[in-house]
């Protein structure tokens, strides 16, 4: 393909909401254009590395026996309402009424349709195990789109669900597509960490994420230095802190008036305390209770650990007309002394247990308590106290004795045992040998496309521009035409085109009359692999310029030997992306 005859509008400004490296270099390099916020089209280049993703991820899902389908994106709310992921979702879901007032959804994901269709289809045991796929663009109401393709309102993403009749065979597909997930990254350049990972809205029984470890990513990898251990932030567990032993019996409560001061940071500014001496406590609420949660002051609550405690429903912080019928105060103020008769479940964290005494809200407007003693002033062993790891991990903490390390991250791929959760709710049922009726057992595995060439970028990059893996690079090769109105010069670069080409190789010839300069910044911009310079002067000593993008010189190659050269660099770049 000819340079002149693309478009590839490259510029040298980029808008200011393009925060990271990935979405300033795309937009840069020409790759994407942005139509309104968290929506963008994927330009020529683009769109060619998308295709060599997409290209990459569907040959291991073929290899490891897994059907493609097209599913529909305009889904029926009502199969979501089946779920209760409508709710789940919540206003993260684009819902749309049609004409005749039906109310639909625009798919993030597809667990309920895939589901619907194997309640129709599926019958008996002889028919599973099956694993269907799709490719196919996929939406989430985002508050705040940010990152570019990394958290956008339209994605692509490949979806898998399989359907099981043990879970010994969902443990094996899961293994299977486990090994095709590393492949799919290897092949596409791109390092990943898998850690253990929370199953979140999708539910079910255990999840791996695969994670690209990157500095703008908005994933925390935790991980201990032995590599023993290594789970998203969600998931990751940490060890019970020892419990303080105070240097003298603790006094007896004491009441303190804290007027209009409601956070942790304005309490510790106004009693001249730390905030790990600080009761945090927070009110939640489910459809049918009211939750107390204690953390320390410098903690934050784990949502998904939280989740966990309450199987099958949907748990929020309360709203603060309940958090003040709760507490008798307003918000800010809640504390953790009398606050058992008030919940119905009050949930200690580790480390609160551990404290031999903190402050804490007084349950009472503009007041607080000091000298709060877990166990002396508020319950830890009664029926309705729950203690247990509740927290976020943080600087510091351990699991199994092992310090804990944290570094960030870009999902780009996750599998999931979901078992029976949604084959229950919509009826996808098998006879087993004995005849007897059956719940699916179901495996869900899903990859960000968007994501991992954005994440490619995030990895592969410069201060000139993109270097891009071969395998999903727009182009492996790049001939650039130094003046080329120059009859040698045209001459040559045609030839080697040629020969590239019949090679097998995917060229772009820049045959545009511009400046050199110009056009090795555009090279080194858009990122190509290997770079093929024809100018007047190197071909006066009867040679091309071969360079690598990741290499900073080029050198020198006799133009009959060029193209095997080339060839011979690509295949090797080729090999560094095998598995």
């Amino acid at each position: 393909m000819k340079y002149s005859q693309m478009l590839i509008p490259t510029v040298k400004e980029v808008p200011a909401d393009a925060e990271v490296v990935s979405h300033r270099l795309m937009i840069r390099a020409g790759l994407i254009r942005k139509v309104a916020s968290g929506t963008y089209t994927y330009m020529p280049l683009g769109h060619r590395t998308l295709l060599k993703i997409i290209g990459i991820v569907r040959e291991e899902m073929n290899r490891s026996d897994a059907q493609e389908i097209l599913m529909p994106s305009l889904q029926p709310l009502d199969l979501w309402n089946q779920t209760g992921r409508s709710v789940d979702y919540g206003p993260t879901i684009f819902c749309l009424k049609d004409r005749h007032g039906r109310m639909n959804v625009l798919s993030p994901t597809a667990e309920e349709v895939v589901t619907f269709h194997a309640a129709a289809e599926i019958s008996s045991y002889k028919q599973l195990p099956i694993n269907l796929f799709q490719i196919s663009a996929k939406f989430r109401d985002e508050f705040r789109p940010r990152f570019g393709p990394i958290r956008s309102r339209e994605f692509l993403m490949k979806d898998a669900y399989s359907f099981h009749a043990t879970p010994e065979c969902l443990e094996a597909t899961y293994r299977v597509m486990y090994d095709a997930y590393c492949r799919i990254f290897r092949r596409c350049g791109v390092n990943t960490v898998v850690v253990q990972a929370e199953t979140g809205e999708m539910g079910g029984s255990g999840s791996h994420q695969f994670t690209v470890p990157c500095e703008t990513g908005e994933d925390v990898i935790v991980y201990s230095e032995d590599g023993s251990y290594a789970a998203n932030l969600e998931r990751a567990a940490v060890d019970p802190l020892a419990k303080e032993e105070p240097t003298a019996p603790p006094p007896a409560l004491e009441e303190v008036h804290t007027p209009k001061v409601g956070s942790i940071e304005a309490v510790c500014d106004f009693l001249k305390t730390r905030p790990c001496d600080m009761i945090k406590t927070l009110i939640y609420a489910t459809e049918e209770e009211t939750v107390g949660v204690l953390v320390r002051g410098d903690h934050e609550v784990n949502r998904e650990k939280l989740t966990q405690l309450f199987p099958g429903q949907r748990i929020e912080l309360a709203e603060a007309k309940a958090i003040e019928a709760c507490t008798g105060a307003q918000v800010g103020f809640a504390g953790p002394v009398a606050l058992e008769a008030r919940v119905s479940k009050l949930i200690v964290d580790h480390a609160v247990a551990a404290m031999a005494e903190g402050v804490a809200g007084a349950n009472k407007t503009d007041a607080h308590l000091r000298h709060v003693v877990p166990g002396r002033d508020f319950s830890m062993e009664s029926p309705g106290v729950l203690v247990t790891d509740v927290r976020n991990a943080c600087a510091g903490d351990t699991f199994h004795g092992k310090p804990l390390l944290f570094k960030k991250g870009i999902e780009v791929g996750q599998v999931f045992k979901l078992g029976t959760k949604y084959s229950k709710k919509l009826g996808a049922t098998f006879l087993d040998e004995q005849g007897k009726e059956c719940h699916c057992i179901m495996g869900c595995y899903g990859i960000g496309i968007n994501r991992i060439m954005a994440s490619a970028v995030e990895l592969g990059h410069d201060e000139h521009g993109i270097i891009w893996p071969v395998t999903i690079a727009p182009f492996a090769v790049l001939i650039c035409s130094v003046n080329p109105e120059d009859e040698s010069v045209a001459t040559v670069s045609r030839r080697l085109y040629q020969e590239l080409t019949e090679r097998s190789l995917e060229v772009l010839w820049d045959d545009r009359p511009l400046r050199a300069g110009v056009k090795f910044k555009d090279a080194d911009l858009i990122g190509i692999p290997v770079r093929v310079t024809v100018g007047k002067r190197s071909l006066a000593q009867g040679n091309v310029e071969v360079k690598l993008r990741r290499e900073r010189e080029g050198r020198d190659v006799a133009v009959e030997e060029a193209s095997q050269e080339v060839q011979a660099l690509v295949e090797s770049l080729l090999s560094e992306c095998a598995f």
